[in-house]
C-alpha cells in the first residue's frame, strides 16, 4: 500500500589532514597560472585586453581549484547534518521475540555525509511500514574517519533501534575502481556492496541490501521472506531493457567476454535493492568473481557504469525474481541531467531515486519533482533557522 503524507565551531588545526604530495604536484603549476594575471591586476590597472571581468573569472577558478584541492581529497567536510528524534515504533501482538533469530531481519545501508538525509529517512520509512519493526536489525557500512559522529546521529534519532556499523576499508579496492560517467558512482562505498558477506557476521545468513536514496511504503518483511530457491541473489529484473548499452563496444566485439553470457538469459537488475544468501556467497567466492572483472574493467575499460556491471556480468540470468513492486527506481532520472520522472504501472512497495537527481536537493533548491512529495514525509532533517525567519 502506498502511504502519502501531506553554532559557532572552533577548528582544531591538529586535526587538520595535511594536502597529500600527489595534490600539490596536480594542483600547485595551477594555482601560480592563475595567481600571477591576478598580481598582474591588484598593481595595474586593467586594460581594454584585459578587463575586470577577466581578472575576476580567474580569481574565481582560482579559489575553487583551491576547494578542490582540500575539501574532497583530505576529508575535511562540513558539520554533518542533524534530524529529529523520529517516534518510537513497537512490535505487533503477532511478533515473536527477537531472540528467535528466525524472526529478525536484516538490513544492510551505507552511510556517508552526502547521501546522510537518505539513508535517515530510507530506516524511518521501513521502521513506519514494518509490522515487526523492533526486529529489523540494520547494518550500517561506512568509510569515513566520522564513524563516531554517525553512530551518535543514528543513536539520537533512533534511540530504540538495533544497529551495528562496520568500517569499510577503502583500499579493498584501492587500484580496482575506475572512472564512470557520475563521480558519486567512482566512490569506495558505493562498492561496499560487493563486501557484505566479508563485513557482516557468519551467523547472518541472509541480508537485504538498500541503497540510500529510496524509501519502503510496504512491510519490509514481505520482502524479507522470498524464496531465493538456490540462488545467490535475488532482486527485480528488468528484461525489456537494452543489455547492450551496459556494456562498451570493446566487450561486445570481444569473443571471450561476450561469452560470459552465453546459456543465460541475461536481464538489468538494479543493483540498489538485492536479498542476498550470504553464505552460499561465501561458498561461491562471489566477491573475488566481481573483483575479477573490476580489473579486467581496469585495463580494457569494457563499461560506463561504476559497480553495476560487475553484477550483471557475474549474476545475470541466474536472480531469483522479484515483483517489479519492490524497486520503483529510476525517480532521480539519468546519470547525466536527473529529470522528473514518473511511476512505472503497477503496485508501489519501494520508491527509488536512482539517477542524478535526489530528493532532498531538489526540494532544498526549490525545485521539487511531483514524486519528491512522496519522500518528504520521511524527512526527518532539521532544518536551521533563516537568518531572515520572522520566529
Amino acid at each position: 500500500m502506498l502511504f502519502i503524507a501531506g553554532s559557532t565551531t572552533q577548528l582544531n588545526h591538529h586535526k587538520i589532514p595535511k594536502i597529500p604530495l600527489h595534490l600539490h604536484k596536480k594542483y600547485t603549476p595551477k594555482l601560480f597560472l592563475l595567481w600571477f594575471p591576478f598580481l598582474r591586476f591588484v598593481t595595474m590597472p586593467p586594460t581594454l585586453s584585459f578587463t575586470l571581468t577577466h581578472y575576476l573569472t580567474l580569481l574565481v577558478a582560482m579559489l575553487l581549484v583551491v576547494v578542490e584541492a582540500n575539501f574532497p581529497a583530505t576529508g575535511i567536510a562540513s558539520e554533518l547534518p542533524t534530524f529529529r528524534e523520529a517516534p518510537a515504533f513497537r512490535n505487533g501482538r503477532e511478533c515473536r521475540n527477537r531472540a528467535h533469530g528466525e524472526s529478525v531481519f536484516h538490513i544492510a545501508m551505507t552511510l556517508d555525509a552526502t547521501y546522510l538525509r537518505g539513508s535517515i529517512a530510507g530506516v524511518f520509512s521501513v521502521l513506519q511500514h514494518t509490522s515487526c519493526p523492533e526486529n529489523v536489525v540494520f547494518h550500517f557500512i561506512a568509510t569515513t574517519h566520522r564513524r563516531a559522529e554517525l553512530r551518535r546521529i543514528i543513536t539520537t534519532t533512533f534511540p530504540y533501534l538495533a544497529f551495528h556499523l562496520y568500517h569499510f576499508d577503502a583500499n579493498l579496492v584501492q587500484g580496482k575502481i575506475s572512472y564512470s560517467i557520475r563521480r558519486a558512482l567512482d566512490q569506495p562505498l558505493n562498492y561496499a556492496r560487493m563486501y557484505l558477506a566479508d563485513l557482516l557476521p557468519a551467523n547472518v545468513r541472509r541480508i537485504i541490501y538498500f541503497d540510500s536514496d529510496l524509501i519502503v511504503v510496504d512491510d519490509v518483511a514481505k520482502l524479507w521472506r522470498i524464496d531465493l530457491h538456490s540462488r545467490v541473489l535475488g532482486a527485480p529484473e528488468y528484461c525489456h531493457a537494452n543489455f547492450t548499452n551496459y556494456f562498451t563496444h570493446r566487450f561486445w566485439s570481444n569473443p571471450s567476454y561476450a561469452a560470459s553470457f552465453k546459456g543465460r538469459e541475461a536481464c538489468y537488475f538494479n543493483t540498489g535493492v538485492m536479498v542476498i544468501d550470504l553464505w552460499k556467497w561465501r561458498e561461491g567466492r562471489y566477491t573475488e568473481k566481481l573483483e575479477t572483472w573490476m580489473r579486467i574493467q581496469k585495463r580494457n575499460r569494457i563499461y560506463e557504469l561504476g559497480s553495476l556491471p560487475p553484477f550483471l556480468l557475474v549474476f545475470a540470468g541466474d536472480v531469483e525474481r522479484v515483483e517489479h513492486r519492490w524497486n520503483q527506481h529510476g525517480l532521480g532520472g539519468d546519470n547525466l541531467e536527473g529529470l522528473c520522472r514518473d511511476l512505472h504501472p503497477g503496485p508501489v512497495s519501494l520508491l527509488h531515486w536512482s539517477g542524478k537527481g535526489k530528493p532532498w536537493l531538489r526540494i532544498d533548491s526549490k525545485k521539487p519533482c511531483p514524486l519528491d512529495s512522496l519522500w518528504a514525509p520521511y524527512d526527518l532533517f532539521r532544518h536551521s533557522p533563516s537568518l531572515f525567519s520572522d520566529s
